[in-house]
């Protein structure tokens, strides 16, 4: 009984999350109006932001509050549904190339790595697929729900799963070949972070804010980071998940963690190098020199990458439940609950375009490549723009 108790409590944490101001108001109704999302304005549009193919990919998010992500290998996209459909799709021409379902429900996704495809189930098992083909070579059951993609080298496929472990499984066989079980607070976000592969070592985020360091054979731990400190007299107040994904540039990590910080991180060290305040679950991104966030309450801050602070804020789009932000070109394009996609310049913050790409929203992070920009709706309609100066 106690169990589904938390389970309720931790599926309305989820669904009010973005729409509150702090955490204290979740429970207060004189907060609505004051937290009510922005109302759209009209915008200089200076961008041409062109639709080159759409295609439905299943139910898209289903009703879990998923975020799977498509991901990108080379000519070809990838993109999972909540219901199990997965396809690969030219990503040129939009032209369906394979589509299979893999007849479990999918909560993360989506990974690829050459050939091999990854994704996870809210079962907790994790597939991998033929990324030619689509066809199944093997799933490996685990403990927990698998809300983000999985992630490999060539040779290990690490997988972080909602109750708190990190897993190394073997790419071939599917074999656990290590694992690390965090500590997980008694609250938390619904969510993990993707863990992030570089060379040899495998870095990962956990709910109890930390930012970890691994040996990506082995499981050996390299150094730990604390983005966030546990605050407040309630646990409610004490959540300092690090739910959305890092990014990496050079010799440096960034993430963000709720309540806590964006942190910048030296690889190969493990020191911190410089945080900033902030409160996001979205995840954090990186261009032009800076690090850029969405914070909870839906301000865009871009903090300078060398740690000398902030080069602007953007606060016009205020609790709209904004996604990862996602550069690409010259400039920042962040998605809403209402499934508009807002582009912003990198260099000042101002709003140049925007278009709708889902009546139901969007969650998923967003792909970008050159000047061509991948939106992957909350309804399952996976939509490639082109983002072109009208100068």
């Amino acid at each position: 009984m106690r169990q589904i108790s938390r389970q309720l409590l931790l599926l309305f944490l989820v669904f009010s999350l973005a729409g509150c101001s702090t955490i204290s108001g979740w429970f207060e109704s004189d907060d609505d109006e004051a937290t009510a999302p922005a109302e759209l304005t009209d915008i200089d549009e200076r961008v041409k932001i062109k639709e080159l193919w759409s295609v439905g990919v299943g139910n898209g998010q289903g009703e879990g509050f998923y975020r799977l992500r498509p991901a990108i290998r080379g000519e070809i996209i990838f993109a999972a549904a909540a219901d199990g459909e997965v396809v690969a799709i030219n990503r040129k021409s939009g032209k369906t190339l394979w589509e299979t379902d893999v007849e479990t429900a999918l909560s993360g996704g989506v990974g690829v790595y050459e050939d091999a495809l990854f994704v996870g189930s809210s079962e907790g098992s994790v597939l991998r697929l033929d990324a030619k083909s689509g066809e199944r070579m093997w799933a490996t059951p685990l403990h927990g729900e698998i809300l983000a993609a999985p992630e490999s080298n060539g040779k290990v496929v690490v997988v972080q799963t909602y109750d708190g472990r990190l897993q190394g499984l073997d790419i071939t066989t599917g074999k656990i070949l290590w694992t690390y079980d965090s500590n997980v607070p008694v609250l938390t976000i619904r969510g993990t972070s993707a863990p992030i592969i570089n060379n040899n070592q495998v870095y990962a985020g956990f709910a109890n804010g930390r930012v970890l360091a691994f040996d990506v054979l082995t499981g050996a731990m390299l150094w730990e980071v604390r983005a966030a400190i546990s605050q407040g007299r309630s646990e409610i107040e004490r959540i300092v998940d690090i739910d959305g994904s890092m990014d990496m540039a050079g010799n440096e990590l960034f993430a963000a963690s709720y309540q806590g910080n964006v942190v910048a991180i030296d690889l190969l060290s493990g020191r911190k190098l410089w945080q900033q305040a902030v409160s996001s679950f979205s995840g954090v991104s990186q261009g032009f020199g800076n690090v850029y966030v969405a914070d909870e309450n839906g301000t865009l801050t871009a903090f300078m990458r060398n740690g000398q602070g902030v080069r602007w804020t953007q606060d016009v789009l205020a609790y709209r439940k904004l996604s990862r932000p996602t550069p690409v070109s010259s400039y920042l394009a962040v998605g809403d609950f209402e499934g508009y996609v807002h582009l912003l310049s990198q260099v000042d913050g101002d709003f140049v375009g925007r278009v709708r790409a889902d009546d139901d929203g969007i969650r998923a992070d967003m792909l970008s490549d050159g000047n061509m920009l991948y939106v992957y709706g909350n309804s399952g309609d996976l939509i490639a723009y082109e983002v072109m100066s009208k100068n």
